[in-house]
């Protein structure tokens, strides 16, 4: 099973999609399938703050900011994972730090690709996303070019996926699917 959950910032999309992966799981291996490569501060004590949350839950973390089909030689394909987030992932893919951070045109696309072979190579996953392209303010390319990056992962993961997730202003609203139980 496939569930896509996006919505604002700090609306509670990783609690819910750490229930929905225990739920998928039904007591058997769990996999939390990292994506920020920490660059400062605030990104170490964000990583520390979901550790946390997800302390005691029985997940093993597996670190894999770029490249994600690349972890599927070392998990158990058949257990539950959740993967956090689509956001960071494509961050990681557009800017490289290997490149001088420059932008990788070809970042979306390949993360598309990547996401879209990871999810369809396990059982079950629940993936999460940030909402952060519907307004209608402008932005440099730079910016623009990332937006509409994750708004197309967005869009290709809902297409794929069994149960499709809003969580909005602490909402939960369910636009394709339903909940597992």
């Amino acid at each position: 099973m496939i569930i896509f959950i996006s919505g604002g910032a700090k609306n509670g999309k990783s609690s819910l999609a750490q229930e929905l992966a225990l739920t998928l799981a039904r007591g058997g291996k769990r996999y939390y399938v990292a994506t920020m490569i920490p660059v400062d501060q605030e990104d170490r004590d964000r990583i520390r703050r979901h550790v946390a949350d997800r302390a005691g839950l029985g997940f093993e973390t597996v670190e894999c900011g770029r490249n994600l089909p690349a972890c599927l030689d070392r998990v158990d394909r058949s257990a539950a994972f959740l993967l956090d987030s689509t956001t960071a992932l494509l961050m990681n893919e557009l800017f490289d730090p290997e490149q001088d951070y420059a932008l990788d045109p070809a970042a979306p696309e390949r993360c598309r690709e990547d996401l879209l072979r990871f999810v369809h190579g396990v059982d079950n996953v629940v993936v999460v996303s940030d909402y952060i392209y519907s307004d209608a303010q402008r932005y440099d390319e730079i910016t623009e070019t990332y937006r509409k990056g994750l708004a197309d992962l967005d869009q290709a993961l809902a297409a794929v996926s069994d149960t499709v997730i809003e969580v909005s202003a602490g909402q939960v609203i369910v636009h394709k699917g339903v909940m597992p139980q």
